[in-house]
């Protein structure tokens, strides 16, 4: 395998997998690549990846928006008002106006109801075994984020199954089997624009302790946001509340089927809980890549970079960078030193839901090892065309409960 045989820009690429030989070899000889037929940079290193993360400055979301592939201008132009498209000071000033709903006390109080919702989603997941062979994506881990979603925003539980059609034809328009196109999920964007407003019209009539509430209302200064910063955020919050964790948790079962050892050690040893959940988002990086575009010549490194350049960060290559972890490619879910850069490499856009995230990934894998005695493979898992998501779309499981 050379440096110039692969597109890592290809969607096909990752229909077998994350290519982590390629991405080792990048890192070895050449950890900020230039990718010619493509046209962009490509930063595989932890420590690169984190400096590009943290200096906005230099390397900006906003001038080329954070995705991968092209956008026309006019799209381009729609996609300026999401958080993640944004540079500071107008990031700074809209975070601090959505973080409102992601406080520490709005996060606890939906523990109990997460509690119950994986307790159910696994009754469920128990009931289609019986059956025989399930399909652990659909059955267990697409419902979870999805009603942890429509809690947050107040919506009602017949709603979940929109929620999931529009996510699915927005992140998915480059896999055929969804039979989406980029003009549909400008149409599935448009749909989410219509529910959001209604909600949020909602709200403003009959407030409720809910995000969308807070996010309606003026802050102590008396901002409040535009109604494109509202529905750009809502559509944020479908897409990365929903396929991150959805693919976290089927990433992270299959990794546990893939070492069954750490799925006993799971079960033996409870405590490891919270070391097991980082090292599934450090295993599994569900997020991709994102795009920074640099404001004037840069440094990343060792390489110069031009203005108007596109950069992309790599975090699934960061994560198994030889020179921060200590045996990147072997599953320890009592990895000890793992400063992982699945929720982005630090700075002002790390994941403002990790703690939400994080939650949702314990209770889940709380409830799966005291209620299933193991889980195995019962077919090749399928995972989705995207050069952006890391996701498994078709993960057909054999169920065995616990007795007793």
């Amino acid at each position: 395998m050379t440096t110039s045989r692969i597109d890592l820009r290809n969607p096909d690429l990752y229909t077998e997998g994350v290519p982590h030989d390629y991405f080792a070899e990048l890192r070895r000889s050449c950890p900020v690549h230039r990718h010619p037929e493509a046209g962009y940079w490509a930063v595989t290193k932890h420590a690169d990846v984190i400096a590009v993360s943290r200096d906005s400055a230099q390397f900006s979301s906003a001038l080329g928006t954070t995705q991968i592939d092209d956008f026309d201008e006019q799209t381009r132009l729609k996609q300026a008002a999401m958080l993640i498209n944004l540079d500071p000071p107008d990031h700074t000033r809209l975070r601090r106006l959505v973080s409102r709903g992601f406080t520490p006390r709005m996060v606890k109080s939906l523990e109990a109801h997460i509690r119950d919702v994986c307790d159910r989603i696994v009754d469920d997941l128990v009931a289609a075994g019986r059956g025989g062979v399930v399909d652990f994506v659909p059955t267990a881990a697409a419902p979870l984020p999805l009603e942890v979603i429509a809690a947050l925003l107040g919506a009602p539980a017949e709603d979940v199954g929109r929620l999931y059609d529009w996510s699915n034809r927005m992140i998915g328009w480059d896999d055929p089997e969804y039979g989406s196109s980029q003009e549909d999920g400008e149409l599935a964007a448009a749909e989410i624009f219509l529910y959001a407003n209604a909600i949020a019209a909602q709200r403003r009539v009959e407030p409720r302790d809910d995000i969308v509430t807070g996010l309606v209302q003026p802050d102590e200064n008396g901002d409040t946001l535009s109604e494109l910063e509202f529905d750009m955020f809502f559509v944020l919050l479908v897409i990365a509340g929903n396929e991150t964790t959805r693919n976290a948790i089927s990433g992270g079962i299959q990794a546990f089927i893939d070492h069954p050892d750490q799925w006993r050690r799971l079960q033996e040893h409870p405590e490891l809980m919270e070391s097991a959940v980082e090292e599934v988002l450090r295993w599994v990086s569900p997020v991709m890549g994102f795009r920074r575009t640099p404001t004037c010549p840069a440094r990343i490194g060792r390489q110069a970079v031009e203005r108007g350049e596109t950069v992309i960060v790599y975090y699934p290559s960061a994560n198994r960078d030889e020179d921060v972890f200590d045996d990147p490619h072997t599953f320890d879910i009592a990895r000890e030193h793992n400063p992982h850069v699945a929720f982005g490499g630090t700075g002002a856009h790390f994941c403002l839901g990790a703690h939400l995230a994080r939650l949702e990934l314990r209770l889940m894998f709380e409830t799966l090892s005291t209620r299933l005695d193991r889980i195995e493979s019962a077919g090749h898992p399928r995972r989705l065309r995207s050069n952006f998501i890391s996701g498994i779309k078709e993960m057909p499981v054999r169920i065995y409960p616990r007795e007793g």
